[in-house]
């Protein structure tokens, strides 16, 4: 049987009916009947699409940002600095999810509101995760290369700040750009992507990375160096700079 709702695909009560029929009217039907029902279509295939994600969405981040944090123990020979890029870059993340959210879905500056796709956060978060820490080992694998040299964590931050910095920003300036200009595109999925990636990336290279990162070492001091005896023993050594570096 094919029905017509009074709202749009999109409308959040076009998914609500979606629920109830499923949840309240069928199954009593089943009952009497003895027949199973299910309920297709767009808008059920998207809910269920949508569903799925988000009970595996926790799984993903736990596995993408527990493995992250442990390469940077390894490779840093610390405890605090994967802790600090972790929460850095789910800040990030989340300050790009909430601009998709205030846009498209709340309709501000002119946007049509409505559902965001289901598989855009779970792609944002895997792009912009990836973008961070690349600039995360960037930053700090030359704050640890004067940190090794002079035993100074003040001079490590000031070093490799003064040292990466122009670099960082011009990258993600390009990045910005291109991301941006998925926002001139009449697809609504692209425009979703373009915008929480050019707003992640700006805030990651200006904010996070040239602003808080530098900050927080600086009050770490050596600190930020530190790792428990027994991680130390058991985590083996990954060097990224040169022998004679």
């Amino acid at each position: 049987m094919i029905a017509y709702p009074e709202t749009a695909p999109q409308d959040e009560e076009t998914a609500e009916l979606v629920r109830t029929l499923r949840a309240d009217v069928l199954p009593s039907l089943s009952d009497r009947t003895g027949a199973e029902y299910l309920v297709g279509g767009p808008t059920a295939a998207a809910q269920d699409f949508a569903d799925s994600v988000a009970d595996r969405m926790p799984l993903f981040i736990a596995v993408v940002v527990g493995l992250s944090a442990l390469l940077l123990m390894v490779v840093f020979r610390s405890l605090l600095i994967p802790l600090k890029a972790a929460v850095l870059n789910l800040l990030s993340i989340a300050a790009a999810l909430g601009a998709i959210t205030l846009v498209f879905q709340d309709g501000r500056f002119g946007a049509q509101p409505g559902p965001i796709e289901s598989f855009v956060p779970v792609m944002i978060f895997a792009i912009v995760f990836g973008l961070s820490m690349d600039y995360e080992v960037f930053l700090v694998s030359r704050m640890h290369e004067e940190w090794e040299r002079a035993r100074d964590s003040a001079h490590a931050v000031r070093e490799g700040l003064a040292a990466t910095g122009k670099v960082i920003t011009a990258a993600a300036a390009i990045m910005i750009v291109v991301f941006g200009a998925f926002v001139l595109s009449p697809d609504r999925m692209l425009q979703q992507f373009g915008l929480g990636l050019a707003v992640a990336v700006l805030l990651d290279a200006v904010v996070i990375r040239c602003l808080i990162v530098p900050a927080i070492m600086r009050l770490l001091g050596d600190r930020a160096w530190w790792l428990p005896a027994p991680l130390a023993r058991a985590l083996p050594r990954v060097a990224l700079e040169r022998p004679d570096a």
